[in-house]
């Protein structure tokens, strides 16, 4: 019955949130199944009845990371903007400041990156939802470049829309790197400046 199905929801959920702050703030080193027990207030045989192994269970907060870091959504607000390059702007202002205001979030996607080169499962995760994130970007692109084809003579929508996620990308890395220095108004005010746009903040 449903309602029988909803504890084991709650508690999957309990332990995904428990392994993935575990490996926000100690690395993916230190997700051990004791320690995610530990974190969750639960026996690690619960842990295993849910995640069978500890790879089981480095996959599902992975699928985590990936579903809150690498999914691209075109608001409202943002699609309501008529001139397409501002709207990608737009939603460069937005991507930026979303993910950089979660290092540790992101220096836990690099730490999957580094061990996708031993794990071709996780390599291959990655690298899909990368591709995506990135295709995602690609309309927007391809608008900017029917509306602006001198400005843009030259470029492809996939090499736009791979810019494009090299700012946001490296914006994020740079608030990983030095979160207490970094500027985001500066990197967006530059990104703006290298668009030829005109310079205002949201």
């Amino acid at each position: 019955m449903p309602g029988q199905k909803a504890p084991e929801a709650t508690r999957r959920t309990q332990i995904l949130e428990a392994a993935y702050d575990i490996a926000a703030r100690r690395g993916l080193a230190a997700l051990t199944v004791r320690h995610v027990a530990e974190g969750a207030g639960l026996s690690v045989g619960l842990v295993l009845f849910h995640f069978k192994t500890k790879d089981a269970l480095v996959i599902a907060v992975l699928d985590y990371v990936l579903a809150t870091t690498t999914v691209l959504h075109m608001t409202d607000d943002i699609a309501a903007i008529s001139s397409p390059r501002e709207r990608l702007l737009a939603l460069l202002r937005r991507e930026m400041r979303r993910l950089s205001s979660e290092p540790r979030r992101i220096r836990l996607f690099f730490d999957f990156w580094a061990l996708g080169f031993m794990h071709r499962r996780i390599r291959a995760k990655m690298q899909g939802e990368l591709d995506r994130y990135r295709e995602a970007f690609r309309p927007i692109a391809e608008e900017v470049l029917r509306a602006e084809p001198a400005r843009f003579a030259g470029v492809t929508g996939e090499g736009l829309a791979a810019v494009a996620v090299s700012f946001i990308k490296g914006c994020a890395v740079q608030s990983m790197i030095d979160p207490e220095s970094v500027d985001i108004d500066e990197f967006l005010a530059a990104t703006q400046r290298l668009f030829g746009a005109a310079h205002h903040r949201t």
